[in-house]
């Protein structure tokens, strides 16, 4: 039998991060181990994708329903995540179990989590990401956060709450900081715009170099994008529109690409059916990140070969990282040679 355990670390942001939906300063994150009384596996449950504060309470409390003994059935990795889904754990707790087992599972046999799955250890940088703020603290922040992380890629956060003009005046200001370091750009406007302020936006962003935009409308109001899709200017990948496989075939005819999050889908197990459903369709994938450590992180970065893009840049923003063994070499997340996913709690 495997035993559970659980541990809660509270993570500061190093700069706070704004979007559409509110600030998040940092968060406490649930941290799972799971041992055979050999090896431990390790994982992470944190914050995001319709979870807030109280996301730790919610989770040891499911873990306690589901393990009250804290012993796992003897399942396979599969079977775990398929009763785990049924009982309804919180996608981010069922992402640090999921991603625990596997992390063990790489440990039992001595092996890299990436090597484990045949990918590649080459992949795309990640972007960075800069939150929504006032264009005087964009225009010293960015430059900061590139000088720091070497970073190809700038995500900038748009949606504001303030309205369009905001967005132009914070968007100009990463943009012109930002250009003396030659990195890509992309927006994420977390689903802060109507139909017809997409409409607008996406134009203008593509006449100043924009990559991508993601989530332009808000979860729930897909029915809007066919319009936007049909005369886009750039690319529509999708985030919370997307949370799981199943979400996939009705949203293939009207955006380019879906990004996958483990805390949305619960996962590195419905992270390859949420790819092999996208590339199915002719999608483009992405995979990002919520509140998360490099434990993670890690985890992410093991599945890194199989995106198109990638934003895996939030333990790069905590003061600081409680974890250790994830590389970083010239914007590019490294996944760890070590067994499992690599990744260590200080």
């Amino acid at each position: 039998m495997l035993k559970l355990s659980l541990r809660r670390v509270s993570l500061t942001k190093l700069f706070p991060l704004a979007i559409s939906r509110g600030v998040s300063y940092g968060s406490e994150n649930l941290f799972v181990s799971v041992s055979d009384g050999n090896h431990v596996g390790l994982g992470e449950c944190a914050p995001g994708a319709g979870y807030d504060s109280t996301l730790a309470d919610l989770a040891e409390r499911q873990f306690g329903e589901l393990f009250p003994d804290s012993l796992l059935p003897q399942l396979s990795i599969a079977e775990t995540w398929s009763l785990c889904r049924e009982r309804e754990l919180a996608p981010p707790a069922l992402a640090a179990l999921d991603m625990a087992l596997w992390d063990l599972l790489g440990k039992q046999v001595g092996c890299p989590l990436y090597r484990l799955f045949g990918l590649s250890k080459e992949q795309a940088p990640t972007s960075v990401t800069i939150g929504l703020n006032p264009p005087s603290v964009t225009r010293e922040r960015v430059p900061q956060i590139l000088s720091k992380t070497g970073a190809k890629s700038l995500k900038i956060k748009l949606g504001s709450p303030e309205g369009l003009t905001h967005d132009q005046d914070h968007f100009m200001a990463a943009k012109e900081s930002a250009t003396p370091f030659g990195v890509k750009l992309r927006v994420d406007a977390n689903g802060g715009w109507t139909v017809k302020d997409a409409d607008y936006m996406m134009a203008w962003l593509a006449q100043r170099g924009v990559e991508y935009v993601e989530q332009p409308l808000v979860e729930g109001h897909e029915d809007g994008l066919p319009h936007l899709f049909e005369k886009r200017p750039m690319p529509i990948f999708v985030d919370e529109s997307c949370r799981f496989s199943s979400s996939i075939p009705s949203l293939a005819h009207c955006v380019d690409g879906v990004n996958l999050k483990l805390m949305k889908c619960g996962g590195l197990s419905e992270a390859f059916r949420i790819v092999a459903t996208a590339r199915a369709f002719g999608l483009k994938t992405m995979i990002g990140c919520m509140g998360e450590s490099s434990v993670a992180i890690g985890a992410g970065a093991a599945i890194g070969a199989l995106f198109d893009h990638i934003d895996l840049d939030s333990h790069l923003n905590l003061d600081p990282d409680p974890a250790t063994g994830l590389g970083w070499v010239d914007g590019v997340v490294v996944p760890s040679e070590a067994a499992g996913h690599g990744v260590s709690l200080l």
